[in-house]
């Protein structure tokens, strides 16, 4: 590594510009921009450094800059250099080419409609992209039966003429077969230059002139032809229903979103023109080497705007987006001068500009799930992520096995506990349990901590205790998981570790890792340690448990959840008369919380076996008396009787 004071620059004007750090292969490894070099620059050269700006500036062996007149002048450059040179400790989003789009070859003899991932090629009208195959796969069906232009390859479509036989699309409507000439090569181009108008416009341009064709047709008792017609305005309505939003038509917006979960980020665009979403696309941000405190929102709108983006769309005048960037005024500055008029950045309040945002930033995350999903099913990545925690926690070999527990309740009531195992980094979700507490010895965290440790810990011993060949010869049942785990995680810090190590301690386990990890800022804490340890951010390691932990509290919300429902509708059940245990038993079994049993009918009710029509008179009069507020298990507010009936309440 090189030192650097051995290349710190000297005379460094105080003027604003862009400059370059190189190493020793003469390749730019960061570009930034300044109001002041002469400021800028020097920081990088004093003590007390962040970890990867450490080592960014130990990497390079020089740094020059270029001066420029402005600010705005400074970010473009910035971002061409971006794009140009790759930098490794830049903020980057790369750009997720894995949507599908519909493309039309409007080029050729007889234009063929496809869905398609490769690049953009001339003659062919592209859509999309689309957020998800599933549903261009089923617009696309739909589309077929309303503008059957050809879809089959080129190479099927030769031999259909050859032959003079039409293919299965033919046969089932799909397909106007211009290969056999049902359809003129003029009306079949007229036909695809159709489907092109509607996707380009939309549904309301194209469904008055169908419904006046399906009306004539029906006035010349053609009724075949009438009913095909009525059946594709009702295909493309279902189409435009699927794909449209409620936004106004005077909307003329790009709308970004960035979602951020630990060290992965995740940014998305909408395309609105005239009230319609002409496009869509996601970008995945890059920042295992990014210098700490870099801007990732201006990151993405280079990455939307600058150049070679390459996303075909003009720059509106209005641009939403859920978290303003830093150099705000300034991109707003660029981004007009790329317009040619004013452009404004906001971030919406209320409306349904946020209900769009909201979807936007939706997008985003589904994104981030998806390449997060990639990643851990790479056995590459999960084998680094273990070998990770066993180099941090100190272990003899890799976890491969790893518990997470987790503690879910309210006011110490309904205490339940959860339990997930992944297995290679992946979840084993056949082996994942749930606990429900003894309040009687413990009513908090640390208590009931102690208490499913213990289960878990004698479940294990049992199981070590048996010999599982003389188990299966004896014809007893198999043991109930395949090993013991390397690692058990705790969803909590320090008190929550110790009532842990207490369990250990008893049933005498020390073959079994143990460490807890805590929300707040995302430390591990382990056993007999009064100090966190902290894992880097960008550790694979320690988003494995992160993925652990919160897959656990998810559990355990969920069983908690459905216990207190249950818990509320067998109370209240213990009011009404003539109901037995048997009774009860089944009402709960069919109906599960007060809320479903409240919404069922005295028919409903009645279905039951043991019930019958008067028992089910009497439940409905009980639950009318009853008069106790209640709540929503959402959001904690108390409902009034008003409120859970909707009487007294004005209408919209």
């Amino acid at each position: 590594m090189a030192d650097p004071a051995s290349y710190r620059p000297n005379d460094i004007p105080p003027l604003p510009g862009v400059y370059r750090f190189f190493n020793a292969d003469d390749e730019v490894i960061y570009v930034g921009k300044a109001l002041s070099l002469k400021s800028r620059l020097s920081s990088y050269f004093h003590g007390n450094l962040l970890e990867r700006t450490y080592r960014m500036v130990h990497e390079a062996v020089r740094v020059d800059w270029t001066l420029v007149d402005s600010e705005v002048e400074a970010l473009q450059l910035e971002f061409s250099w971006i794009k140009q040179f790759n930098p490794t400790y830049n903020v980057q989003f790369r750009d997720d080419k894995s949507y599908p789009y519909l493309a039309i070859s409007l080029s050729d003899e007889f234009p063929k409609v496809f869905i398609t991932r490769k690049q953009k090629r001339p003659g062919i009208k592209y859509f999309g992209p689309f957020t998800h195959a599933w549903a261009l796969r089923n617009t696309f069906d739909v589309m077929l039966k309303v503008f059957p232009v050809r879809s089959c390859t080129d190479s099927n479509f030769h031999k259909a003429r050859r032959s003079n036989r039409q293919c299965l699309l033919g046969d089932i409507g799909k397909c106007a077969a211009p290969c056999v000439e049902w359809i003129s090569k003029e009306d079949h181009m007229k036909l695809a230059r159709r489907l092109v108008d509607f996707m380009d416009a939309g549904v309301g341009d194209i469904v008055p002139t169908l419904q006046k064709e399906m009306e004539m047709a029906a006035s010349a008792q053609e009724f075949e032809r009438a009913a095909k017609i009525r059946d594709q305005i009702s295909a493309m309505e279902r189409v435009k229903e699927s794909a449209d939003a409620t936004m106004p038509d005077n909307l003329y917006a790009d709308v970004l979103a960035i979602h951020r979960e630990g060290p992965h980020s995740a940014g998305s665009i909408f395309i609105i023109r005239g009230g319609a979403i002409k496009g869509s696309r996601s970008w995945l941000l890059d920042q295992r080497n990014a210098l700490e405190g870099e801007d990732d929102i201006s990151a993405l709108f280079a990455s939307v705007y600058g150049a070679g983006a390459n996303i075909g769309l003009d720059v509106p005048a209005e641009i939403l987006i859920n978290e303003l960037p830093n150099d705000c005024k300034v991109l707003e500055s660029w981004l007009s001068s790329l317009r040619g008029s004013k452009v404004e950045i906001k971030v919406p309040q209320r409306g349904e500009k946020v209900e769009i945002l909201t979807t936007v930033a939706r997008n985003a995350r589904y994104a981030l799930i998806q390449s997060v999903n990639k990643r851990s099913a790479d056995s590459a990545v999960s084998g680094k992520a273990l070998i990770e925690i066993q180099e941090a926690l100190s272990l003899e070999r890799p976890p491969l096995r790893i518990e997470c527990f987790d503690i879910s309740n309210i006011s110490g009531t309904s205490v339940v506990a959860s339990m997930v195992v992944f297995e290679d980094g992946v979840a084993k979700k056949s082996e994942y349990r749930r606990f429900i507490i003894d309040t009687s010895t413990a009513w908090d965290d640390t208590r009931a901590i102690h208490q499913v440790l213990s289960r878990r810990l004698k479940r294990i011993a049992d199981e070590r205790d048996v010999d599982p060949a003389q188990v299966v010869e004896q014809g007893g049942a198999q043991r109930k998981f395949a090993y013991p785990p390397e690692l058990i995680v705790v969803d909590g810090g320090a008190p929550q570790v110790s009532a842990a190590a207490r369990a250990f301690e008893e049933m005498g386990m020390k073959d079994i890792a143990l460490c807890g990890l805590a929300k707040r800022l995302e430390e591990v804490w382990l056993p007999g340690q009064s100090d966190p340890l902290i894992l880097p951010r960008t550790s694979e390691g320690l988003y494995l448990l992160q993925r652990v932990r919160d897959e656990a509290h998810r559990f355990a919300i969920t069983f908690h959840r459905s216990r207190r429902s249950g818990v509320m509708l067998e109370s209240l059940l213990d009011e009404v008369p003539h109901l037995g245990h048997v009774r009860r038993a089944a009402l709960l079994k069919r109906f599960g919380s007060v809320a479903a049993l409240r919404r069922a009918s005295a028919a409903e009710i009645a279905e039951i076996p043991g019930i019958g029509g008067t028992i089910a008179d009497i439940i409905i009069s009980s639950l009318q008396k009853e008069r106790s507020p209640s709540f929503d298990a959402q959001t904690g507010e108390i409902l009034t009787e008003e409120v859970r009936t909707g009487e007294g309440l004005e209408g919209p």
